[in-house]
């Protein structure tokens, strides 16, 4: 951590030492560990001389005793569950290799090779996974790859296991759901920088690991360092009850669209009585918005899916595994494990929206909901979710960002807002006179919050940034939640310390799998119309290795797009590939590019798209 991190204060030593693990089921500890089979040498994923995971850096939660003063206990506990890595046999045919990565990789042993489930979010750690299933179990290919859902740590390690070239020769299928490439699109690539920034404080990706640092993420121990790829599916699931036979093996399908993500499915081997529930039920309390942002999740569709599965497949499943973490055994085990999970969703959102029509605005909502006492297993405490910020969510789903205050509803922005609160509290000496008292009495929450100002108004205030990063660290060192604290201890860090410097803000690379339209999208929001000085006019675009042709327009500050044809009145035209187009979103070279008309303008028109870098990034 920083050189100025503090120890666990007085306050934050009680409140840990008085937490009861009601629901400490050692069930968990033996499910976790049931199946291993092999462990990678090592413990290390390596991309030539570039550290990827390191399994040794979480050694000390993996050998650690009771819970350090600075670690909440119920947090330790689901860390030393996800430290556990390796290759685990699921049964006959089925494995997992888990540990190497935020998320799961499943391997079933088909008719001639590999059906793969999910495989994690960068290429070398699926490349070592796989390889380590073929080391232990006999070299097999690769026939088909499923991506559950349309999040990065479960397709961002395609090609770890396979190629573009052979999913397009047919040697390989790519199974998702529907509106899974609209999806990534939409939330990993549209907002992918700003995302991108914001997930370094929910997954903790620059603290150090330690007692006062990084311990867990709640879905599982740490993201590896490497970026995503995609190749696009070759094979949509539209529809629940759908069914495919993948190289001998028989799946029913469930979709389960805005459950976990916008666009996911569950399935289920009837002849392994088998079920796979994807990211829709993991050992922890999910997010219903996860605090790196996306879009809001439907936490009553979410409970009736699991209902549906339950219905479906409930009494045909004897074995039930995830995304994340551990499988469970048993049909009541399972049948029990989805019920509770069902209705810790339903009661979300139901008791949420009850204190709303009550009036009750978020943050009162947030403050009065808590788990009730039948909500006994661990798979229900909010590791990666909170009531708190998952109660927030419900009611922003139906209401949006307003809470219907009229003062809230044009407030001034943060910095303007800072000067005027110090203004009527009488300085920022004053406000941190005060603080210092109420760090004193234990009041953390109160302290981040006045304080926020007195470093907004003045950012280069060194006893303000230093008492609010001694007061997020206490929060953190508090927090059950895995996110809770990798936020807090970013933000005492950056506080400390100042912003890492990431330059370019990294991208996922997924052009090649991007349609031309998807591609445009990107482009329009990316375009600044301030930058760009060559006025209305259209550009034809012929994309030679898909045949393509359309129009790109550019109009009052902001781009449309027509397929399908070219305009007799463009000022330019392009003739390029789907590959140089994705790279011109982030290369002002236009390499590939042949243009031919107003040359100026297309060089004017994609030297105006924004290059997202640290420095031209407001902090979140």
């Amino acid at each position: 951590m920083s050189h100025n991190s503090q120890p666990a204060s007085s306050h934050t030593r009680k409140l840990n030492s008085a937490v009861q693990l009601s629901f400490d089921d050692p069930g968990d500890f033996q499910r976790a560990s049931q199946g291993l089979i092999a462990t990678l040498e090592g413990g290390k994923v390596m991309m030539g001389d570039h550290m990827v995971w390191d399994t040794a850096r979480h050694d000390f939660v993996r050998e650690g005793g009771e819970a350090p003063e600075t670690v909440n206990p119920s947090l330790w506990r689901q860390a030393k569950l996800n430290s556990n890595h390796g290759l685990f046999e699921v049964m006959p045919d089925v494995w997992q290799v888990r540990g190497y990565d935020l998320a799961n990789i499943t391997l079933m042993a088909g008719d001639t090779g590999w059906l793969i489930i999910d495989p994690l979010t960068n290429a070398p750690a699926a490349a070592a996974a796989l390889k380590l299933a073929n080391d232990t179990l006999g070299e097999r290919p690769v026939k088909a790859v499923i991506y559950t859902h349309s999040h990065s740590d479960h397709f961002g390690g395609v090609l770890g296991v396979t190629s573009a070239e052979a999913v397009a020769a047919g040697e390989v299928e790519v199974i998702a759901p529907v509106g899974f490439m609209d999806e990534v699109v939409n939330e990993f690539v549209i907002a992918g920088p700003i995302m991108g920034r914001r997930a370094a404080y929910q997954f903790g990706i620059f603290l150090p690991p330690g007692p006062q640092g990084h311990v867990d993420c709640g879905l599982g121990t740490a993201i590896g360092f490497a970026r995503s790829d995609l190749i696009a599916p070759t094979d949509v699931i539209t529809d629940t009850g759908e069914t495919r036979v993948v190289d001998g093996i028989r799946i029913e399908f469930q979709n389960t669209p805005d459950a976990e993500a916008p666009a996911e499915m569950n399935f289920f081997f009837p002849d392994k009585r088998l079920l796979c529930m994807a990211e829709n039920c993991t050992h922890t309390l999910h997010n219903l918005y996860p605090i790196r942002g996306a879009q809001t999740r439907d936490a009553l569709a979410w409970s009736k899916y699991i209902q549906e599965a339950l219905v479906m497949w409930g009494d045909d499943t004897d074995i039930m595994f995830a995304s994340h973490h551990w499988p469970r055994f048993g049909q009541e085990d399972v049948k029990q494990f989805l019920t509770m999970q069902r209705d810790v969703y339903r009661w979300m959102h139901d008791q949420t929206m009850r204190l709303a029509n009550l009036g009750y605005v978020p943050t009162e909502i947030a403050e009065v909901l808590r788990l009730p006492s039948e909500f006994t297993q661990s798979h229900v405490q909010g590791y990666y979710g909170t009531v708190s910020h998952n109660a927030k969510s419900v009611y922003t789903k139906y209401m949006g960002w307003y809470d219907g205050n009229p003062a809230n509803l044009n407030p001034h922005p943060p910095i303007e807002s800072a000067n005027r609160y110090l203004e009527f509290m009488g300085g920022a000496d004053e406000v941190l006179t005060k603080a210092k008292k109420s760090f004193e009495e234990g009041d953390y929450r109160w302290v981040a919050q006045v304080v926020n100002h007195v470093v907004f108004a003045d950012p280069t205030n060194s006893a303000a940034r230093q008492l609010q990063a001694d007061a997020l660290e206490q929060m953190g060192y508090q927090a059950e939640s895995a996110t809770w604290r990798n936020a807090y201890l970013v933000g005492a860090m950056e506080l400390r310390d100042g912003s890492p410097d990431w330059g370019r803000i990294p991208t996922r690379d997924a052009g090649n799998a991007l349609s031309i339209e998807q591609i445009l999208d990107v482009i329009g929001v990316k375009f600044d119309p301030d930058v760009y000085s060559s006025g209305v006019g259209e550009i034809n675009l012929e994309i030679t290795d898909l045949g393509e042709k359309h129009v790109i327009g550019v109009g009052l500050s902001a781009i449309h797009h027509t397929p399908g044809r070219l305009s007799e009145g463009a000022r330019a035209s392009v003739v390029t590939s789907r590959g140089a187009l994705a790279r011109a979103m982030n290369e002002p070279d236009l390499e590939g590019f042949e243009t031919t008309g107003d040359q100026a303008m297309v060089a004017d028109f994609f030297g105006s798209l924004q290059v997202y870098t640290t420095a031209n990034m407001i902090e979140p």
